[in-house]
């Protein structure tokens, strides 16, 4: 499960039923996003161009200017996803709303349980930079855990060991010689012998069960690279 630097999220929660506003503000913010709201069309997109929200939350029927018409003026400036929400549940209207550029679309009423997985579904489709697991094949790199997952298992990882599988991870396909992963892991004023890297290559091999090195492969005469 990809999970977000929640503190960087804004979202715009864009509805003339105040009680509705509310609910969802209080959700969202309890789930550490920074939430704002609007009332009315003029309001939203004046905030949208100020906030530049990741995601809007975007009832159709609004006074000033309807969901459709904010949904087109927000999208000709702002990267954001917009999902739409109304009380009306015809297929016309869904897909005038998904033509005019809205990402998604919930009818009310709605789970807050489903609201979450939309946003979570937008965030990583729209702005992955925001996640901060980064998923590469079967692993996961959560640098703010410090940990790495292979097969939804997290591997226990010593310090060296978790910044050389990172460096690897991270230029899968790409042939690394030793020389650089000495300078990139150890650091330019490492005095030790070279084959250091040969030892903690075997480390590795034998957290993630790569004892036929299909993961970590030896490019013979040059370095390792990963291939996933």
């Amino acid at each position: 499960m990809t999970s977000f630097i929640k503190e960087q999220i804004n979202i715009l929660v864009v509805d003339d039923e105040e009680s509705i506003v509310e609910f969802i503000k209080m959700g969202l913010e309890a789930e550490g996003y920074n939430v704002y709201s609007a009332f009315d069309g003029f309001e939203a997109v004046s905030l949208a161009r100020k906030l530049k929200p990741q995601i809007i939350i975007l009832d159709i029927m609004l006074p000033g200017m309807n969901g459709y018409e904010v949904c087109t003026e927000i999208k000709k400036s702002i990267k954001t996803s917009i999902i739409m929400l109304t009380a009306r549940d015809d297929v016309d209207d869904r897909v005038k709303g998904l033509n005019l550029g809205a990402d998604d679309y919930m009818v009310k009423p709605f789970s807050f349980k489903e609201l979450i997985a939309r946003i979570n579904a937008r965030l990583r489709n729209s702005f992955p930079e925001l996640s901060d697991v980064n998923h590469i094949g079967e692993f996961a790199i959560d640098d703010r855990a410090h940990e790495i997952t292979y097969r939804n298992k997290v591997l226990d990882l010593p310090p060296t060991q978790y910044n050389l599988l990172k460096f690897l991870l991270l230029n899968n396909g790409l042939v690394l010689s030793k020389s650089l992963i000495l300078e990139k892991i150890w650091g330019y004023d490492f005095n030790g012998e070279e084959n250091i890297v040969e030892v903690y290559i075997r480390y590795l091999r034998d957290k993630i069960g790569d004892k036929d090195h299909n993961i970590i492969k030896t490019v013979r005469g040059v370095g390792y690279k990963v291939v996933l």
